[in-house]
This record gives C-alpha cells, sequence and structure tokens, in this order.
C-alpha cells in the first residue's frame, strides 16, 4: 500500500497504474482484521480484472497465504505476469509464480513475526522492484526523477534542484526554466541543455516518447551533423 501510494508523486504514474490490495481492504491497513488473509476466494477475486499486460506481485512472508495464493493463481489462469515475494525457503515456491524473489533474512527475533525483518526486507525489495521498472520505463535521468508532481512546498524545492543540476545553472534560471516550462520537470532539463524554446522541446519530446534521454541523444546527433555540413 505504502509503495502505490508514494509512485504518483515520485514518478508522475497514474495512480490507476499500480494499485496495491490488501486481504480485508483498504480499512486493514490501520486496524487489522484476522482470518481475512484466510480467504482464498477472496484473492482471487480481486484478480478477476486483470489480463495478459498485466503484471502481479504477490507479497507473502510464508508463501501460503491463502488470499495470496488465491490472486496469484487467478493472475496466472487470466496470462497476467506473476511474482511472488516472499521469506519462504521451501522448494515449492518455485512453482507458485512465473518469478520469485526469495528474501533469506533468517529467522525472525520473535519467532513467527514477520512483521519485523521479512516486512522491512519486503518493502526494499518492492522499492527496487518499482524503481528499476519506473527507471526503465525514462522515469529518471541520471540519479533525478523527473516526472515527479510538485504538489508541496519539498517537492517543488526538489524540482527546482532537479533541474539547476541537471543543467547547471542558478536556481534562479532553473525557476526561469521551469516556469518557461509550465511547470514539466523533463521539458524545463530539454530546454535548459538545448536552448530550445517550450513548443520545441514539447515536439522533440513528442517524437520519442517523452523520453528524455532519447531527445537528448537526437539533438547531439542532429547537432554534430549541421557542424559536418557547415565544415564541408
Amino acid at each position: 500500500m505504502l509503495e502505490a501510494a508514494e509512485l504518483p508523486p515520485t514518478f508522475g504514474t497514474d495512480p490507476r497504474r499500480v494499485v496495491a490490495v490488501i486481504a480485508g481492504g483498504r480499512s486493514a491497513v490501520f486496524r487489522a482484521k484476522e482470518g481475512a488473509e484466510d480467504r482464498f476466494d477472496e484473492g482471487a477475486r480481486n484478480a478477476e480484472r486483470v489480463g495478459q499486460p498485466d503484471l502481479v506481485i504477490g507479497v507473502s512472508a510464508s508463501s501460503v497465504t491463502p488470499f495470496v495464493r488465491g490472486a496469484v493463481e487467478e493472475a496466472r489462469r487470466r496470462g497476467a505476469t506473476t511474482v511472488l515475494v516472499t521469506a519462504s525457503r521451501s522448494r515449492e515456491i518455485r512453482s507458485l509464480a512465473h518469478v520469485v524473489v526469495r528474501l533469506d533474512v533468517g529467522p525472525e527475533v520473535i519467532a513467527g513475526s514477520t512483521r519485523l525483518k521479512a516486512g522491512t526486507a519486503t518493502k526494499l525489495a518492492l522499492n527496487q522492484i518499482t524503481t528499476s521498472a519506473l527507471a526503465s520505463a525514462g522515469k529518471v535521468f541520471g540519479p533525478w526523477m523527473v516526472d515527479l508532481r510538485a504538489g508541496s512546498a519539498k517537492l517543488r524545492d526538489r524540482a527546482l534542484r532537479i533541474v539547476a543540476a541537471a543543467c547547471r545553472v542558478s536556481p534562479e534560471n532553473a525557476r526561469r526554466l521551469l516556469a518557461r516550462a509550465r511547470g514539466e520537470l523533463r521539458t524545463a532539463i530539454l530546454m535548459g541543455r538545448t536552448g530550445e524554446s517550450y513548443a520545441g522541446a514539447r515536439r522533440r519530446l513528442d517524437r520519442v516518447g517523452g523520453d528524455l534521454r532519447r531527445a537528448l541523444v537526437k539533438h547531439e546527433a542532429a547537432s554534430r551533423s549541421r557542424k559536418t555540413s557547415r565544415r564541408g
């Protein structure tokens, strides 16, 4: 639930792109609903809307949670790719999902209390999965998040610092670039690094599906080509 909630402001994703489901429903985030995790049929019902383009990640420290198994099995039946994140050592888990991420955390300090090491390790694994996926989707340029939604003072300041660092300009110039780019972070960076107008930068990004790195590579290639032609 935390992972899904954090992705839209961090990477500018549609809230419907990564959807979190928990046994017992959303209220179970704040107050445990004992027995909800035992509902295999309820887990399966929550996977009824997925299909071939989707990725379903099941999280079960023990790997035997019926709710999670129901969701993963139904997702596989419907053609979705499945992942299981678990701390189980059982060999049987290999067949439960297309990809099994096994967290070798060892015995818990309090026997059976998987909210401790297994819970912490799971959050780290989900951080790695989502960050890698969204970086591959062009949401990251260098070390910077270039699709963040600046909906708070902290994120507005971060956007300013990202533009300043990526373009190697002063904070004041970064502020001007963001204003000219209508607050669009990747557009501001492209404008700052190429000297393009807002319209020109938007056209260049649109031609490469919004991929800032590809837009810069194409700009540099075009610049070299023009220089070569002038020398000729």
